[in-house]
């Protein structure tokens, strides 16, 4: 996710809290994704729609932060 800001995110990461825990945030719902994908069938659409919602939301959150930290920097 954002191999541009691979640097920065790794700083943050390490300063930031409040992007850490996005980002592990974001992170949790991908894998959580991924295995409710595997394991199981259409009926789970809507509950797997909803975590995808939720993941681009802090995706979306997650780049306006090293948007704006780059651009002070």
């Amino acid at each position: 996710m954002f191999p541009e800001y691979r640097d920065l995110i790794t700083q943050l990461k390490n300063t930031d809290h409040h992007f850490t825990r996005l980002f592990d945030k974001h992170n949790h719902l991908d894998e959580k994704i991924t295995q409710m994908v595997a394991a199981t069938g259409p009926s789970a659409d809507l509950e797997i729609e909803a975590l995808k919602k939720q993941k681009l939301q802090l995706k979306d959150e997650l780049y306006a932060l090293l948007k704006a930290k780059a651009e002070s920097a």
